[in-house]
């Protein structure tokens, strides 16, 4: 059975950010949690193929590649660290657990509230870069402006106004968590959710700050020199640590990762670490040989062809192409003649050709060694 696209099995756009993906999985792994459906297969398949899906789409590395090239960037691909095909409820329940701690408390016995007052990192910000053939070839440095999410400097990110302190939630009693007892013939079963009247941060602001009007963080626009290096391409990003939103409760700020987008070449085309372009040679150049000249990445390049090039016919000029990045070394240049023919001729180029097409076998042009002779003595070489 053909295996379902993230995007769809979580419910979001492609575009979704880190948190709208984190926060779609939970809903859907809340739902289908083997604790909350025991014994049903199906519920366990579907929370499974969500953990699956979260696993890719919540790291930029794998997502990039997963947009990429699809399913088929799963096993054995850089960057991921277990095979999917083996992926099994061990591995998904381990992965709930590593984000959101347990889902509903422990069964036949009383539990500590986990709460929800610890640290929060702050969520990553994407960003795009176009860059030149000529910036990827030489490296650069671009000035990115962006909008963050800082904390409040007039309430240091507490969410209160100055001079006062948020206060323990009156509902919970501080621990983010409400608990529910169910007694059974096997024991008590204890229901751990989120309180609602604080949101599971366990505390109330009663006087809001009025910068941030009590939501801790303001958004501000900032700048940053990026340095990008020789090489890179469009499957590439820059990761800048700490400069993604701030965090809640003291939280580390989220990363700002910079994807790199290439604008289209007016006379080359990439290929990896080569590039490709197409070089337009005299019906003359073409048989008698000689040098032409060929656009580089770094000037111009006398290139020398032999005599009798066919159209189409393909040189490699090895360094010319672009940087290996983090390793030594340059691709290549492939460059390919194309015959050109004029569309229009004067008087005296139009003997030339008739005089030419005498020496043809009908419709096709056999040149030997006594064409070529005579080709250069009406050419007067």
């Amino acid at each position: 059975m053909a295996k379902r696209d993230y995007y769809d099995v979580l419910g979001v756009d492609r575009d979704a950010d880190t948190e709208d993906i984190k926060r779609a999985y939970r809903r859907l792994a809340l739902k289908y949690h083997p604790d909350r459906n025991p014994g049903d297969r199906e519920a366990e398949a579907r929370f499974k193929e969500a953990t699956e899906a979260y696993e890719v789409l919540r790291d930029p590395g794998r997502r990039a590649r997963y947009d990429r090239f699809g399913h088929t960037a799963g096993a054995g691909a850089p960057g991921f660290a277990f095979d999917f095909g083996a992926f099994d409820l061990g591995d998904a329940l381990r992965a709930f657990m590593r984000d959101f701690g347990s889902p509903f408390g422990d069964i036949f016995g009383t539990t500590a509230g986990t709460g929800h007052t610890g640290r929060m990192r702050g969520s990553d910000l994407r960003v795009r870069v176009r860059l030149t053939l000529e910036e990827i070839a030489e490296g650069t440095e671009k000035k990115i402006r962006f909008r963050r999410l800082a904390a409040c400097p007039a309430c240091g990110g507490s969410g209160a106004r100055a001079g006062t302190t948020p206060v323990a939630c009156p509902v919970c009693k501080g621990a983010g968590e409400v608990r529910r007892v169910q007694r059974s013939l096997f024991g008590q079963i204890v229901n751990v959710g989120v309180c609602t009247a604080c949101g599971g941060e366990g505390r109330v602001v009663r006087e809001p700050c009025p910068e941030c009007r009590g939501e801790r963080r303001i958004e501000v626009e900032e700048t940053v020199l990026v340095k990008i290096p020789p090489g890179i391409s469009a499957e590439n990003y820059i990761p800048l640590k700490g400069k993604g939103n701030d965090g809640l409760r003291g939280g580390s700020a989220g990363d700002l990762l910079v994807y790199i987008e290439e604008e289209e070449h007016p006379v080359f085309e990439r290929h990896g670490d080569d590039i490709h372009c197409n070089v337009p040679i005299s019906y003359s150049a073409a048989v008698l040989g000689g040098e032409i000249d060929v656009p580089t990445l770094d000037g111009g390049y006398k290139l020398k062809i032999p005599p009798g090039t066919q159209s189409g016919r393909m040189f490699k000029l090895k360094g010319k192409g672009l940087p290996r990045l983090g390793r030594r070394g340059r691709g290549s240049e492939i460059v390919r003649t194309i015959v050109w023919v004029p569309t229009k001729v004067s008087r005296e180029e139009r003997k030339l050709l008739e005089e030419l097409s005498k020496f043809s076998d009908g419709d096709k042009m056999q040149p030997g060694k006594s064409f070529v002779e005579r080709l250069m003595k009406l050419l007067g070489d």
